[in-house]
């Protein structure tokens, strides 16, 4: 019978998905049989059906990174600027554009190859190897050479090679929760579905990528590397990323200062040509103009600012691949969290015992750790992990355990609070028999010192209690009472706790035990054990610190709605009503999901597509979203968001490839200072885009008015190329090290409308570049007109820039506050580059060789003090504007 693999969806075969087909005729579909595949028909299929790999978007080429950084239409005018001049043979002009953009490309270039590597260094790309029936031999397999019809065995901690149709199962449970988001195993069999069944309940198939938690299996591969389930997801995270807010908002800056730019200096070039100057030196006045207003160090700025924030959060844990996904994080309004491993352990924790002495919370610690358990809770505990197969993980004092989770859950409880030591938990027993789903109940037979037999029993409560007739209370048994427990379960399920119930009962010494032990009979019901995923220390805080910084947090999960909705609750998220579920979300629309997304805090039972669509449906309601999670679902809607973070330790590699950011905790928590640090960044991109625009803009109006005064040039070229250096060389960048001002978690995000400036700082540039600009040319006209000399002019004209350049700096280190609120020390940078840009202008006036070059004068002490006092006004008029400012709000306050 021919191969058909090749021509087979993963989900179905011809038009019966698979799930929905009997064993044989999956069998039949494949052209296999239980014995597997021969050797050669496997090697045949390989060539046909390819690796069975997933692929992964590729390295950004070194080459393509490095051309990114000349991507501007401000660093294209300097580029021009720059091989003009020098065609021109002015080589100390050409050589300073050239050194600036230099700078800018190797910082860019860089960081983006670092941010590339230390996600790449996460990744783990082996493929694992499976066991797999090759010419009716179980042989070793590396997954890379599974291929459709080959038959694989599954036990106990191996990893699922490929999609398969189960066809034998002995308590065969997995763990697929970075599919659907569920901690609790899934059990598995071999019966056939309905065809409706969602991929969630397919109860039938073992998916590519989970994990055996327990039992055995065998299964026939249908589906390999990009046909699998985990494929099609990994297919929806290929592709371009967009572009961030900042990154638009800044080539939308960008683009406008150069068509203004690019315009005055044009009209400057004409204009002086008409009014009587050369050619050579208006081109030359021109390019010296456009290096001095252009904020060519901007896309500097932005990187500096960028790589200080992703320097900050690696500190605390949180890797970025892409810079512009710092401040992208600070402008985010809503945070959609995956909740398994991410607002959860990801890990069962037994947090209330039930007796019929009453209900026992031990999730809070603050119940003696088990010295006060009475000796009927211990009889549960003890009970839970004698009956049980998991083993230690570690030696710690913190011990952990690993095995089936329910298991994992119930040992560690009983031994931390000494119910039961480990060396009579791993005593050998007398006999035992392993959990099984039909079944629904483990037991075991253990004999004490004295050689006294006790049955042992955990299960489902329905389970042990009909295998129960009586009830243990403090003082002995009394008649079984269902309903007491019915009760008592029913109230710990529905505040999303998985509940076990145990019994037991000494057993007759004359009692013989057969090989398989029967069904139980006779217990004494002893209590009922209530676990779950339990919160992450933290979480609840983190949680809360997002809506004082108007984040809103929407758990988006493929678990229950009843187990995400208690967990909701405890994290503070919103649950007044009920949580949006993927099926109630297939009958609404996209106006009436986003509607019904306003009114609660929990998608649960939702699937990646779903995921998908709601991360669209919030981005069309003008939200910046950012999406969180660890698992192969979480990955559509990580590449979809604004900002996608991913889990480091416990995420994989397809979730992680989709991301923006890496949690190497894997805390939530860590997105808060994420945050933070994300506000902090855009405030120092602001403050120094202020800076520099209000500069340049006084370096354009002033040279514009003394074209048009009819006086010699106020600034030669050169000098306009000093200027750049001395007033915004490296101040501008020593602003971007400006560090928190303490209140970045209680404003809330920035609007989505708003641009790089604020209404309030492109005010404020327009007034004190007016300012600054009209003191520059006031002094140079008053000196011209004292009879100076133009060289003395010009030399006390460019100083008279430099201190107004000093002082708005420093003005420019906060928005709101005034600058006498701020320690002067918080940012030593800056203050050591200021005063380091005084002393070498002060330098350059007096060394006679680079005097002469840049064709300056020494000035004398009074006029030096002439600069520094109208240089200070510049910061009285900003702090009179700031406290008008705080004034006219205080006195809107209350009638707002």
């Amino acid at each position: 019978m021919a191969d058909r693999s090749d021509t087979q969806s993963p989900a179905t075969a011809g038009t019966v998905p698979w799930h929905a087909l009997d064993a044989a005729g999956a069998f039949t579909e494949l052209s296999s049989g239980p014995g597997g595949l021969s050797a050669a028909e496997a090697a045949r299929r390989l060539e046909d059906a390819g690796p069975n790999e997933l692929s992964f978007a590729g390295t950004t080429p070194w080459w393509r990174v490095l051309l990114r950084q000349f991507i501007s239409p401000l660093i294209g005018i300097l580029m021009v600027a720059a091989v003009v001049t020098l065609l021109q043979q002015h080589w100390v002009d050409s050589g300073a554009i050239f050194l600036v953009l230099a700078v800018n490309a190797a910082l860019g270039f860089v960081q983006e190859r670092k941010a590339e590597a230390d996600v790449r260094a996460l990744q783990s790309l082996s493929t694992p190897s499976c066991r797999a029936l090759r010419d009716g031999l179980e042989q070793v397999v590396p997954g890379r050479d599974v291929v459709p019809g080959d038959v694989v065995l599954l036990e106990s901690g191996e990893r699922v090679p490929a999609d398969l149709r189960l066809f034998d199962s002995n308590g065969l449970q997995l763990d697929e929760s970075m599919l659907t988001g569920e901690p609790f195993a899934a059990t598995k069999h071999t019966e056939r579905l309905p065809e409706e069944t969602g991929p969630a309940d397919r109860a039938n198939v073992a998916f590519s990528g989970t994990f055996v938690g327990s039992g055995r299996g065998k299964g026939v591969v249908f589906a390999t590397g990009g046909s699998t389930t985990l494929g099609e997801i990994n297919a929806l995270v290929q592709g371009p990323q967009g572009k961030s807010p900042l990154q638009l908002l800044t080539h939308d800056l960008e683009r406008r200062i150069g068509l203004l730019v690019l315009a005055a200096l044009v009209f400057i070039f004409i204009a002086g040509l008409v009014l009587g100057n050369d050619l050579s030196t208006m081109f030359r006045t021109a390019v010296g103009l456009a290096v001095a207003t252009i904020p060519e160090s901007l896309p500097i700025v932005l990187t500096v600012a960028l790589s200080l924030g992703v320097s900050r959060m690696a500190s605390r844990n949180a890797i970025i691949r892409t810079l512009p996904a710092v401040e992208t994080l600070g402008s985010t309004n809503v945070i959609g969290s995956d909740k398994t491993g991410t607002l959860t352990e990801n890990r069962l924790t037994v947090e209330r015992i039930w007796t019929t002495e009453g209900l026992l919370h031990i999730a809070d610690g603050n119940d003696g750790g088990g010295r006060t358990d009475s000796a009927l809770v211990r009889a549960v505990l003890r009970a839970g992990a004698l009956t049980n197969e998991a083993t230690p993980s570690s030696e710690d004092e913190d011990l952990e355990y690993s095995g089936d989770a329910v298991d994992a859950a119930m040992a560690k409880a009983a031994v931390s609070r000494a119910a039961i030591s480990e060396a009579e938990r791993t005593a050998l027993p007398v006999a035992h028999q392993p959990y099984e789903p039909h079944l629904r109940y483990s037991q075991t037979v253990h004999a004490d010192a004295g050689g006294r037999r006790t049955l042992y029993v955990k299960g489902s409560p329905e389970a042990v209690l009909d295998a129960a007739d009586s009830i243990a209370r403090g003082d002995g048994t009394v008649p079984l009472d269902k309903s007491l427990v019915h009760a008592a379960n029913e109230a710990m399920g529905r505040d999303g706790l998985r509940v076990i119930a145990t019994g037991s009962r000494v057993l007759a010494d004359d009692e013989e035990l057969p090989a398989v032990l029967p069904a139980p009979t006779g217990l004494t019901f002893l209590g009922l054990e209530g676990m779950t995923d339990p919160p992450r220390p933290g979480a609840a805080d983190a949680v809360a610190a997002c809506r004082r910084a108007g984040i809103r947090v929407l758990m988006i999960t493929g678990d229950h709605p009843v187990t995400a909705t208690a967990i909701a609750a405890r994290l503070g998220l919103t649950t007044e009503r009920t949580a949006l579920t993927g099926a109630e979300m297939a009958d609404l629309d996209d106006h009436m999901l986003a509607a019904r997304l306003e009114q609660t805090g929990v998608a649960a039972r939702v699937s990646p597509a779903d995921k998908l669509r709601i991360v669209h449906v919030l981005q069309g309601t003008g939200q910046i979203v950012a999406v969180t999670g660890d698992g192969i679902n979480d990955a559509p809607a990580l590449k979809a968001a604004a900002i996608g973070v991913a889990m480091g330790k416990a995420g994989t590699d397809v979730a992680r490839e989709a991301a923006d950011v890496v949690l190497t905790d894997d805390n939530f928590a860590t997105i808060v200072n994420a945050v933070e640090q994300g506000r902090v960044t855009f405030a120092a991109i602001r403050k120094t885009t202020y800076f520099l625009l209000s500069t340049g803009a006084a370096a354009l109006v002033a040279v514009t008015l003394s074209v048009f005064a009819g006086t010699p040039l106020l600034f030669l070229p050169v000098q306009m190329l000093w200027m750049n250096v001395v007033t915004n060389g490296v101040q501008d960048i020593a602003l971007a090290f400006e560090p928190a001002e303490g209140d970045e978690l209680t404003r809330p995000p920035r609007s989505p409308s708003d641009g790089i400036l604020s209404r309030t700082l492109w005010f404020r540039a327009g007034i004190t570049g007016a300012w600054m600009a009209l003191a520059v040319i006031l002094s140079f006209i008053v000196e011209l007109h004292a009879g100076y000399p133009e060289i003395h002019a010009r030399t006390l004209a460019l100083t008279m820039f430099v201190m107004l350049s000093f002082f708005q700096v420093f003005s420019s280190r906060a928005e709101h506050k005034s600058l006498f609120q701020l320690r002067l020390l918080a940012n030593k940078p800056l203050l050591y580059t200021s005063l380091g840009a005084l002393v070498l202008h002060w330098a350059a006036m007096t060394w006679p060789v680079s005097a002469g070059l840049l064709q300056l004068t020494p000035l004398t002490t009074w006029e030096w003090l002439l600069c520094t006092a109208v240089g200070s006004t510049v910061l009285i008029i900003v702090e009179a504007e700031k406290a008008v400012r705080r004034f006219t709000h205080r006195n809107d306050t209350p009638a707002a």
